[in-house]
């Protein structure tokens, strides 16, 4: 079949959904597909309020596509893949960047898909939210098929054996943490954290906001930042870096910095990579974030990353997960004391969720401190020590992970959050 009648057939969703987008503005990206097909503006309309209601969206229509975090614009890209009500859908990573929600918001319209005789084909690492949704799970290595179990067989398989294969959790609640030290004594304060982006047309596109008069995080340590999308995680990563440069100081090791001392004291792992991707080569990028170049030490740090045999190649000709270790990789080689990764586990199996676990886990072996804003359950049971949970721009509540009552804490927000 040609493109043109494919396109009217089958809805995809890219891993990155901004490289699907064609408007500015959330509404106009929704309904593009059926207006470029043609279709009736009363169709449209109708069409439009029911894929609303299906995805929950109301709170996103009428804003700008670039004021939205990572995980509205995937939403955003499903919506629009729905929109035109077609026979197939095919997924790569839908839930990279969505909160617990709106994954299992994503779940339940899966369900609706399949009780209406669609035909779904997802590309996933994370697992958890497809139990009882897929019927079928195959298991692709190097381009091949190695297995190819129904719904009922994969359920049979053993945790052990589900990881040997390099499998996310099949049920989150079966995670336990890794055995943790004590949490740091060291803390690191951080003061008048308010920060509002510019608002542009309407009250609407107004962008989240960051408002936090004073909070602490232990120096030294690995922190994950947790919250729905939209919550100000992301702005709070942006701030804490200095990149915005009229939001708040910190405090640590009786130093007062400023945004401008925070920008080379910290270097920051972006949601979406390819912002923070320039050279020609892999090697080149890793050297590029060195304050003195050594390019033994850069090779040594792509072994580390399982990166080694890809050093020659251009980084925007890598997977979405091969960005996100470069980028990973580059802050190590940075060797800032404080490094910030925001979602550096999206895209990523288990093998590379795990490597880049370890990886992190040395920053703080070094005296280095570590800010996680991230999605992951797995990845913060693996190397986070303490959590903030955020929402509407604010902290709601702060926790260890080194006891107990912590990791319950952490699972049942997860848990809950998938109904």
């Amino acid at each position: 079949e040609p493109l043109y009648d494919t396109a009217a057939i089958v809805g995809s969703v890219f891993q990155n959904p901004r490289s699907q987008f064609f408007n500015v503005d959330t509404t106009s990206e929704v309904t593009f597909g059926p207006e470029n097909l043609g279709w009736p503006e009363e169709r449209i309309r109708e069409r439009l309020a029911k894929t609303v209601q299906d995805f929950h969206l109301e709170v996103l229509m009428d804003r700008s596509i670039f004021a939205l975090s990572g995980g509205q614009k995937q939403r955003i890209a499903c919506a629009g893949a729905a929109m035109m009500d077609p026979a197939v859908f095919v997924l790569d990573e839908p839930s990279a960047n969505l909160d617990a929600r709106s994954t299992e918001a994503l779940r339940m319209v899966l369900a609706q898909w399949k009780a209406q005789g669609k035909t779904i084909v997802i590309s996933e690492h994370r697992l958890y939210y497809l139990r009882g949704i897929a019927d079928r799970f195959v298991y692709l290595d190097d381009g091949r098929v190695i297995h190819d179990w129904t719904a009922a067989e994969f359920a049979a398989l053993s945790d052990e054996e589900r990881s040997a294969l390099g499998l996310r959790a099949y049920d989150l609640a079966q995670l336990a943490p890794r055995p943790s030290a004590l949490a740091s004594v060291e803390q690191i304060v951080l003061e008048n954290f308010h920060f509002t982006y510019p608002r542009k047309g309407t009250r609407k596109e107004g962008a989240e906001r960051l408002d936090i008069d004073r909070a602490t995080l232990p120096g030294g340590r690995i922190c994950g930042i947790i919250g729905d999308n939209g919550a100000g995680k992301s702005t709070f990563a942006r701030c804490f870096c200095g990149l915005e440069k009229r939001c708040g100081v910190v405090t640590w090791r009786n130093e007062r910095l400023t945004a401008k001392d925070r920008l080379h004291r910290a270097y920051m792992v972006m949601q979406e990579t390819g912002h923070q991707l320039f050279t020609e080569s892999v090697l080149d990028e890793i050297c590029l974030s060195m304050r003195t170049e050594d390019r033994a030490k850069a090779e040594a740090v792509l072994a580390e990353m399982d990166l080694l045999p890809y050093r020659e190649r251009h980084p925007m000709g890598l997977s979405g997960g091969q960005k996100q270790r470069v980028a990973v990789a580059s802050a190590i080689a940075s060797e800032r004391p404080l490094i910030v990764f925001d979602e550096p586990t999206s895209g990523l199996d288990l093998f590379h969720m795990r490597q880049v676990a370890e990886v992190v886990n040395r920053i703080t072996e070094q005296g280095r401190t570590a800010v996680v804003v991230t999605h992951d359950p797995e990845f913060i049971l693996r190397c986070c020590k303490f959590v903030i949970h955020m929402e509407h721009g604010k902290i709601q509540e702060s926790y260890s992970l080194c006891e107990p009552e912590g990791r319950e804490r952490l699972l049942r927000f997860f848990l809950n959050e998938m109904g």
